[in-house]
């Protein structure tokens, strides 16, 4: 049964880790079948919704942000049909926006960032996204020597036999390009050449679902003569290592690569202002279906190359650029009924089912309703987001949409369609799992079953999160496994708590060759057996020694998710320490007082504000939470401890830093990333473990704080001194 939540403005922030760790698991999935399978299941808009739900939290969330999350991952691994080939420089992809205003916030973050003027020239360069496979060419001595695909951004394929067959791929440079360069773009196949081949194919009985899938599986043919044969073509675009600068923007690159002999786009523009980059946009969107080639939106790219190297990267993205996409289709179809779905908070989301309809190619079933004043058409701050009258009810006529939802939502209803005998939905006050009271506590939008451990719905979904990937990540044990061993009533079958995955073992090798033991034994149950067991048991051994990110992670303390799990990790080390802290330290009692030294130390972590570090304490000061993490560790688990920050090689390297002031050469935003990329930690407040603090105009209380415990203090000037930057 598909997976549905809130809406974003409406998460918590234990729904919200749970949503972004559905989320990537989902966009992995698809990532791998359209990137190393050339066989997506779902359409590009369908695609794009998914990443757009995903961006949303983590800008709401941002201690939330995982680190598998499809903002830190690119494209899938590399496919085993080839050899690997490591990029000398990642290969990212770019985030997406969808409407005009999100370009606008793009414009206003760089600027922001960049710590620009309203009114300082800024040009951005604009050209159609290519809907093909991203490719990467490497020249040395002005030769081509290896062509790799994109893969998962830091290795990709090598096909560099197939990449020779394309005519219009140079295999020499002339003598004014760099002695070495990668030379970056996109393999695409027209319309008119894609159906031409189509009709060949068809004949074989084989055939592709479009342009896209069809460039990609020509371009990892194993034999090269059958990727001569398909008209394969290559826009150039971007650039990966080179041995020398070859241009100082954006715009006068590409030019380059057209003089050496690739096909540029001859629709890509510089752009002064926001209002050209959105011309140029509407402009393709309106030429779109006349273009040859298949687009899915408008490249945005700052074109000074300076100003893009300030701007750096994100984790999978660059922050100088983003693709405008073309917005997402929208359908109608009738509403048969409304289910209820209980998360492992206990949260209760209802669903819809209704008649299949095709909305952007892929048959949709199921449309998300969020919470119940979604259905009676009240937003998160009582405003009617419908008209009144515009409640949904079963039997309705809706339009839905894939939008930024994982599965579609419902935008409104038909009312001139709504059957006489229907009636207003009445929101269930009882879990339709364990019949325990549901609950609405003041101030949320969910309702929540309130039976805790006896809901089977939210003690098999905690079992779930600590065995995920980014958790415990235990091979074999799915969700079926799951629910048969804690619906068993066999003492050596049953797992009800985590700690009981890591007995199971020992309690099947303790039962008595008796008949009655035979039927708990594992192996003689059906859909398992002797070599399913053996590999059941040995994953769960492997996953005896777990980092301690994923083990904090995996204890599922509310408001803790992956992101802020690391960095706990990554500050305190070792368990050990993050446990006595956490159990020592003493909250704010009230106006004034700061609470003791270990809690200042919590809330002085980078990114761990007072209601995560609260959550935190009030986690380890449930004597149940105590005995959970006690029978875990008494059953061999054993969190190992993680390495300090510290690998870049800088005179910052390892040391925590804080900014604090008004910073005039840079932004906050910049200066953070600078410190990041340098392998320092940013804290966001002083403590004893504060290293360095960078003091700018204006700096208040943590200049105070960095005196009185005797930490060095330097200006804006000396940070760029110590870490070699010019200003």
């Amino acid at each position: 049964m598909p997976k549905t939540e809130i809406p974003v403005e409406m998460l918590n922030q234990e729904e919200a880790a749970a949503e972004l760790k559905r989320l990537a698991a989902e966009i992995a999935g698809h990532d791998q079948r359209y990137h190393a399978e050339d066989a997506p299941t779902i359409s590009d808009a369908e695609y794009d919704a998914l990443k757009l739900r995903n961006a949303a939290i983590e800008a709401r969330f941002p201690e939330l942000i995982r680190e598998d999350s499809p903002s830190r991952r690119v494209g899938a691994a590399p496919s085993e049909a080839f050899a690997e080939v490591r990029h000398a420089k990642p290969m990212l992809s770019l985030d997406n926006v969808f409407s005009d205003e999100d370009v606008g916030d793009f414009v206003t973050s760089v600027r922001r960032f960049l710590s620009l003027a309203p009114n300082a020239e800024l040009m951005f360069t604009a050209e159609p996204k290519i809907d093909g496979l991203s490719m990467s060419l490497r020249y040395e001595n002005r030769r081509l020597v290896t062509a790799a695909t994109r893969g998962d951004g830091a290795t990709g394929e090598n096909v560099t036999a197939n990449i020779r067959t394309i005519a219009e791929i140079p295999q020499h440079l002339p003598s004014n390009a760099p002695d070495i360069v990668e030379v970056r773009g996109e393999v695409y196949m027209r319309r008119d050449d894609f159906l031409d081949l189509q009709k060949r194919m068809a004949e074989t009985g084989q055939t592709f679902a479009n342009p896209r899938n069809s460039a990609a599986g020509s371009l990892r043919q194993k034999n090269p003569e059958v990727t001569k044969s398909r008209p394969l073509k290559f826009f150039a675009y971007a650039w990966g290592e080179t041995s020398e600068p070859f241009a100082t923007t954006q715009y006068e690159a590409v030019r380059r690569f057209g003089d050496w002999g690739f096909r540029i786009n001859d629709r890509m523009v510089r752009c002064a202002s926001l209002q050209e980059m959105l011309g140029h946009y509407h402009s393709i969107e309106v030429q779109r279906a006349a273009l040859p080639y298949d687009i899915d939106g408008v490249v945005y790219k700052v074109d000074r190359l300076d100003l893009q190297e300030r701007l750096g990267f994100r984790s999978r993205s660059p922050r100088w650029a983003t693709a405008h996409k073309f917005p997402a289709e929208k359908a109608t179809t009738v509403l048969t009924a409304i289910d209820i779905q209980v998360g492992r908070t206990g949260a209760m989301t209802p669903v819809a089912r209704l008649e299949p309809v095709t909305v952007g190619g892929v048959v949709v079933v199921n449309a998300t309703l969020h919470n119940e004043d979604y259905i009676k058409g009240i937003g998160n701050k009582g405003e009617r987001i419908r008209p009144e009258g515009h409640d949904i009810r079963v039997g309705d006529t809706v339009t839905i949409q894939r939008a930024g939802d994982v599965i579609p939502q419902i935008l409104d209803i038909l009312p001139e369609k709504r059957p006489g005998t229907s009636v207003p939905y009445v929101f269930p006050d009882r879990c339709p799992v364990c019949d325990s009271h549901a609950v609405r506590e003041e101030g949320e939008a969910v309702r929540r079953c309130t039976g805790g451990l006896i809901c089977a719905a939210q003690a098999v979904e905690r079992i779930r999160h600590f065995v995920s990937r980014n958790a415990f990540d235990i091979e074999g044990l799915g969700e079926k496994q799951i629910e048969f061993f804690f619906n068993s009533d066999k003492a050596a079958l049953k797992v009800a708590t985590p700690a009981d995955i890591f007995t199971l073992r020992r309690r099947q090798e303790a039962l008595p060759s008796t008949l009655d033991a035979s039927l708990e034994r594992l192996e003689n149950i059906e859909g398992f057996g002797p070599v399913s067991v053996k590999k059941l048991f040995d994953a769960i051994d492997a996953r005896r020694e777990v980092a301690l990110s994923r083990f904090v992670f995996a204890l599922g303390i509310r408001h803790i998710g992956e992101t802020n799990a690391k960095r706990l990790a990554r500050h305190f080390l070792s368990f050990v320490t993050l446990r006595n802290t956490a159990e020592a330290a003493k909250m704010p009692g009230g106006k004034g007082d700061p609470g003791n030294g270990e809690w200042q130390e919590i809330v002085g972590v980078n990114g761990i504000g007072s209601i995560v570090a609260e959550a935190l304490v009030d986690f380890f000061a449930e004597e149940h939470n105590r005995e959970a993490v006690k029978n875990l560790l008494d059953a061999g688990v054993t969190p190992l401890a993680e390495e300090p920050v510290g690998a870049v090689s800088s005179p910052v390297a390892g040391k925590t830093v804080v900014f604090t002031g008004s910073l005039e050469k840079m932004s906050r935003d910049e200066a953070k990333a600078m410190a990041e990329r340098l392998g320092a930690k940013v804290a966001g407040s002083v403590s004893k473990k504060t290293d360095l603090v960078v003091a700018g105009p204006g700096a208040g209380s943590k200049l105070k704080q960095a005196a009185d415990l005797g930490i060095e203090v330097i200006d804006e000037d000396q940070w760029f001194e110590r870490v070699g930057r010019q200003v």
